[in-house]
C-alpha cells in the first residue's frame, strides 16, 4: 500500500469531507467552455470530410484515428513535464492554448487534406498535453474516497459543453447556409475564453507533495525512459493498463457509429451534428451517479458494465431495423458507455499511483488506450471499405466481446486506496 501525503489531499479531506472542492469545479468550468469549442468542430467533421470533401471511409478512418490518437505519445511527455516540480497548471495551459489555435489552422487550410491533417494534429497535441495534468489535478484535489464523484462532476460539466457545442454548430450552419468557416472562427474564440478561465480560476498549485525523509546520499535521477515507464512497475497498474488498452483496440470511433445511423435511417445530413447530443445528454445525467457508484462498490464493475453497454449498441446496429427506436437506443447505450468508463477509469487508476507520478501514470494509461483506439478506427475504416458495413461491424462486435471477457479477468478485484496524511 502506498502512503501519499499532499497538502491538497489533506485539505480536501478536512475541508470538503468528501464533497467536490473548488479546484475541481474550476477545472470543470474550463472543460465546459473548451468542450463547446471542441465539439463544435467534432460534430461537423464527419460531414465535412465524407460529404463535402468526398473522402472514402478508409481515408476518414485514418483521419479520425489521427484526431483521436496519433498524438498519444505527447501525453507521456505532458504528464512527465507536469510531475516535474508540480507544474500541472502550466503544462495544461499550454495544451489548452494549442488546441484553441488549431481552429485557425482548419480555417486557413482551405479544404486541403494536408492542412486539415496538420490542424487536427495540433488540436490533438494540445489535448494530449493537457489531459493527464488536468486529471492529475482533479485526483490530487479530492479525497481518495471521493475520486469517483470528483471525476463524475468534472465529466458532467465537460459533457455540458459537449451538449452545447453541437447545438452551436447546428445553429451556425443553419444561419450561414452551411458555412463551415463560421464554425471554425467561433470555435477559436470560445477556445480562447477557456484558456483565460484556466489562468484566472484554477489555483497555481493544487498539490504540494511532502518531500521524502532526508537520506545520506540522494538517489540518482532516473533516466527519462525509465521515469516515463515507471508506473508499469506496479502490478495492479499493469493490469489496469492492459485492460484499458485491450478494450480500446476493440472500440470504434463515435463518428463511425453516427455515420452508420445516418445511412441506416437516411435522415437529412443537416441533422447530423445533433447526433452527439443524445449520447452527451445521457452521459451528463449518469456521470456523477456512475462515479458515486464506483466509490461505493468499486470502480471495476461500472467500467466493465459501460463496455457491455457499447457492445449492446453494436448488437442493435446489427439486428434492429431502421427507425427512431434504434436511434434512441444506440445513443442511450453510447452515453452509458462514456458515463461508466471515462472518469471511472481515471478514478480506478489514481489510487495505485503515488502523488509524484500521478500525471505520468495517467498519461501512460491514456496513451495506451489512445493508440489502441487509433488502430481500431483505422482498422474499422479499412474493413468498411473492403468488406462493407455489416461484416466490419460483426468483426467489431466479436473483438469487443472477447476484449470484455479478457478484461474482466485482468482488472484487479480489490482496489488500493491512498491514505491522506
Amino acid at each position: 500500500m502506498y502512503l501519499a501525503t499532499t497538502d491538497a489531499a489533506s485539505t480536501a479531506t478536512k475541508v470538503t469531507r468528501g464533497r467536490v472542492g473548488g479546484p475541481v469545479l474550476a477545472l470543470g468550468a474550463v472543460s465546459l467552455v473548451t468542450d463547446i469549442s471542441s465539439e463544435m468542430v467534432t460534430a461537423v467533421l464527419p460531414l465535412y470530410f465524407v460529404i463535402q470533401l468526398g473522402l472514402s471511409p478508409l481515408q476518414f478512418g485514418f483521419l479520425d484515428g489521427l484526431y483521436n490518437g496519433a498524438t498519444a505519445l505527447v501525453r507521456l511527455l505532458g504528464g512527465h513535464a507536469a510531475d516535474r516540480g508540480g507544474r500541472h497548471k502550466l503544462v495544461a495551459g499550454w495544451g489548452y492554448a494549442l488546441s484553441a489555435l488549431s481552429r485557425l489552422g482548419l480555417l486557413l487550410s482551405g479544404g486541403a487534406t494536408l492542412g486539415i491533417g496538420a490542424a487536427l494534429a495540433a488540436d490533438r497535441l494540445g489535448k494530449g498535453v493537457r489531459t493527464a495534468p488536468r486529471d492529475a489535478l482533479i485526483s490530487l484535489s479530492a479525497p481518495p474516497d471521493a475520486l469517483g464523484r470528483a471525476f463524475g462532476v468534472h465529466r458532467a460539466m465537460d459533457t455540458t459543453g459537449a451538449l452545447l457545442g453541437p447545438l452551436a454548430a447546428f445553429a451556425l450552419l443553419w444561419a450561414t447556409a452551411d458555412a463551415y468557416d463560421a464554425v471554425f472562427v467561433v470555435s477559436f474564440c470560445v477556445g480562447l475564453l477557456g484558456v483565460l478561465m484556466l489562468v484566472v480560476l484554477v489555483p497555481d498549485r493544487a498539490t504540494a507533495p511532502v518531500p521524502p525523509p532526508a537520506a545520506p546520499r540522494p538517489p540518482a535521477a532516473p533516466r527519462p525512459r525509465a521515469a516515463l515507464l515507471a508506473p508499469l512497475r506496479d502490478a495492479a497498474f499493469r493490469r489496469i493498463f492492459a485492460a484499458a488498452a485491450l478494450l480500446g483496440a476493440a472500440t470504434i470511433g463515435d463518428s463511425f457509429l453516427y455515420l452508420l445511423l445516418q445511412r441506416r435511417l437516411e435522415f437529412a445530413v443537416s441533422w447530423f451534428p445533433l447526433l452527439p447530443l443524445g449520447a452527451a445528454a445521457v452521459y451528463l445525467l449518469l456521470a456523477v451517479p456512475a462515479g458515486r457508484l464506483g466509490d461505493r462498490i468499486g470502480r471495476r464493475v461500472p467500467f466493465l458494465v459501460g463496455h457491455a453497454a457499447l457492445l449492446g449498441g453494436y448488437l442493435l446496429l446489427l439486428t434492429t431495423g431502421a427507425g427512431l427506436p434504434l436511434l434512441a437506443a444506440v445513443l442511450l447505450l453510447l452515453g452509458v458507455f462514456y458515463a461508466a468508463t471515462d472518469g471511472v477509469l481515471m478514478a480506478l487508476a489514481g489510487p495505485v499511483l503515488p502523488a509524484e507520478r500521478r500525471a505520468s501514470g495517467m498519461a501512460l494509461l491514456q496513451t495506451g488506450q489512445a493508440l489502441c483506439r487509433l488502430l481500431a478506427s483505422a482498422g474499422f475504416g479499412a474493413a468498411w471499405t473492403l468488406w462493407g458495413t455489416r461484416p466490419a461491424l460483426i468483426a467489431a462486435f466479436v473483438a469487443l466481446a472477447v476484449a470484455l471477457l479478457a478484461s474482466a479477468l485482468l482488472l484487479p478485484r480489490t482496489e488500493r486506496h491512498l491514505t491522506p496524511a
